[in-house]
C-alpha cells in the first residue's frame, strides 16, 4: 500500500508523492522557547517523529527541520521576569526542549534552525513582498496585505470575515484591513532589535518560519506540520507570504496537523492553566510510557489525557516487554517490518490499528515455542521499533519499571511485609475474611500478592 496522508489544504487523504524521492523534506513548527513544554506540545513532537521514522524506512534521504522561535514578545516578558538576558533564557529552554522530547523517544531532527539566525533572509523576503504589492509600511510596521492574495484563507477554510470575528488578530488603525498581519515591528530602545530598511525592529512570528524553510529546504517542500491550533493564523499566514513572495507556488505539497490534547474536556494550554509538563510527568512515568500514551489515539483525533491512559499504557508496555523477556529477548536484527503493521501506518499513520497489530504479534509470541517464538518476538520488536517502542532490552525496562513503582509506592517494603505477616496469621486462625481484607488493602496500594507452597510473594503492580 502507498503511504496516504491527510492533507489539510485539500481536506482529504492523498497518496504521498514527494517532489524528489531522493530528498524528502519536512518542516515542523517547533517551540517558542521561554519555559518548559507541556505534554500537549510533546504530542506534536512524537507524531512528527513517527512520520519521520516511517519516511526514513521508505526513502533514502529525509531532511527533517524543526525550528526554535527565539525572539518573541513572550520571550521578552519571561526574560525580564527572570532577570536574564534573552539569549541565556532561550538557550536554557531550547536545551530543556531537546531533553524533554528525547525523553519521549524522539530522534533529533536533521536541522534545528533558530529565528535569530535568519534576519537577513526575513528582511529580503519582506522587501520582495513590498516590491510586489503584497506588503506595506505603516507607522514603523510592515504588514502583509491579505486582500492582495485572492486565495488567502484556503488552508483554514475561513473567509476574511470569519477570521476577524473572534480571531487572534490585532486590530490597529494603521492597518488597511483588520486581518493584515505583521511582518516587521519597531523595537523600543530597551527591546531587542535589528537594523532594517524600516528602522530598528524585530520580525513578526509568521515570517520567521517562511524564511527558515526557504533557506534550508527550498521554496516548495514536501510536508509542513504542526498542531491543529497552528493552522490559523500561523500556517495560513506562512502559506500566503511564501507563495506571494515566490510568485505563486504553494509552500508545501502536504499540510499535516495533529489534534489537540485535552484534559477534563478542555484543550491543554498555558493560557488555561491546565498544563502538565513533560518534565513533571517523567518523574512518575517512564518516557516510553508517555510516548505510548501519546500514540494511543489517531494523530488527527483529540487525545484525552488521564491517569487511566497512563496506567493502561504502562501495563501494555510491561506486558510487551515481559513477552519479549520470556522469548529470550531477541533483537529485531534486520527483521522486516510486519506487513499488516506497515499497512496500518500507510493509512495516514493509523496508530490504533498499528497497536492492535502489536498485540496480535505478542499473542503469537506467547503461543509459540522455541525458534518459532523467537522469530515471532523479532517481528514484534521490528514493528514496535518503527513506532519508536521496545527499543531497550526487556531487562532494562522491567527493572526500571519496578524501581519506579517502588519509589512511587504509598506502601514501602517493610510495611508490606508486616501486612503479609498479619495476613498469614489471619489465615492460620481461619479468619479468611480478615486475610482477604488485607489482600484487598495491598491491591488498593498497588501491591499484588501471589500465594504458593513456599509462602506468599509480592510485587508492585
Amino acid at each position: 500500500m502507498t503511504l496516504q496522508l491527510h492533507d489539510t489544504l485539500t481536506g482529504h487523504k492523498r497518496p504521498f508523492e514527494p517532489i524528489d524521492p531522493n530528498r524528502v523534506t519536512i518542516y515542523v513548527c517547533g517551540p517558542t522557547v521561554y519555559n518548559r513544554i507541556h505534554i500537549g506540545n510533546g504530542r506534536a513532537a512524537v507524531v512528527f517523529d513517527l512520520l519521520y521514522r516511517v519516511l526514513r524506512d521508505r526513502y533514502p534521504s529525509v531532511i527533517y527541520a524543526r525550528n526554535f522561535t527565539d525572539i518573541d514578545d513572550k520571550i521578552m516578558v519571561a526574560a525580564a521576569k527572570e532577570g536574564l538576558p534573552i539569549e541565556e533564557l532561550t538557550a536554557r529552554y531550547a536545551d530543556a526542549y531537546d531533553a524533554d522530547v528525547a525523553t519521549l523517544g524522539t530522534l533529533p531532527p536533521d536541522l534545528k534552525p533558530r529565528a535569530t539566525g535568519h534576519l537577513p533572509e526575513m528582511i529580503a523576503m519582506i522587501e520582495s513582498l513590498i516590491a510586489t504589492g503584497h506588503a506595506y509600511e505603516a507607522k514603523g510596521h510592515v504588514l502583509f496585505a491579505v486582500e492582495s492574495d485572492p486565495r488567502y484563507g484556503r488552508l483554514s477554510k475561513r473567509s476574511l470575515e470569519d477570521m476577524i470575528a473572534g480571531a487572534r488578530v490585532e486590530v490597529a488603525p494603521y492597518k488597511r484591513h483588520p486581518a493584515d498581519f505583521v511582518l516587521w515591528k519597531p523595537s523600543d530602545a530597551d527591546q531587542p532589535g535589528w537594523d532594517s530598511p524600516w528602522g530598528r525592529g524585530r520580525p513578526g512570528w509568521h515570517i520567521e518560519c517562511s524564511a527558515m524553510i526557504d533557506k534550508h529546504l527550498g521554496r516548495v517542500i514536501d510536508i509542513h506540520g504542526g498542531g491543529r491550533d497552528l493552522a490559523f493564523p500561523h500556517h495560513e499566514n506562512e502559506l500566503a507570504q511564501s507563495s506571494c513572495a515566490h510568485g505563486g507556488p504553494e509552500l508545501a505539497r502536504y499540510w499535516l496537523h495533529n489534534g489537540m490534547l485535552t484534559m477534563a474536556g478542555e484543550k491543554m494550554s498555558k493560557s488555561l492553566g491546565n498544563i502538565v509538563t513533560v518534565q513533571a510527568l517523567a518523574e512518575r512515568y517512564d518516557g516510553e510510557v508517555l510516548r505510548f500514551a501519546l500514540l494511543a489515539a489517531h494523530y488527527r483525533s483529540p487525545l484525552v489525557w488521564s491517569e487511566d491512559l497512563l496506567e493502561q499504557s504502562r501495563k501494555s508496555l510491561l506486558r510487551f516487554y515481559q513477552t519479549l523477556a520470556d522469548a529470550g529477548d531477541p533483537p529485531a536484527a534486520g527483521k522486516p517490518i510486519p506487513a499488516d503493521l506497515a499497512t496500518a501506518l500507510d493509512d495516514d499513520l493509523n496508530t490504533p490499528e498499528a497497536f492492535a497489530v502489536l498485540h496480535r504479534l505478542a499473542d503469537e509470541v506467547r503461543q509459540a515455542e522455541g525458534d518459532a517464538g523467537r522469530e515471532a518476538a523479532r517481528s514484534l520488536r521490528a514493528g514496535a521499533n518503527l513506532l519508536g517502542l521496545l527499543e531497550r532490552t526487556a531487562a532494562d525496562f522491567l527493572e526500571a519499571d519496578a524501581a519506579r513503582r517502588a519509589a512511587n509506592a504509598t506502601l514501602k517494603p517493610d510495611a508490606i511485609e508486616a501486612l503479609l505477616e498479619e495476613r498469614q496469621k489471619a489465615r492460620q486462625s481461619k479468619d479468611f475474611a480478615g486475610a482477604d481484607a488485607i489482600r484487598d488493602q495491598l491491591l488498593d496500594a498497588g501491591v499484588e500478592v501471589k500465594d504458593s507452597a513456599d509462602g506468599p510473594s509480592w510485587s508492585y503492580r
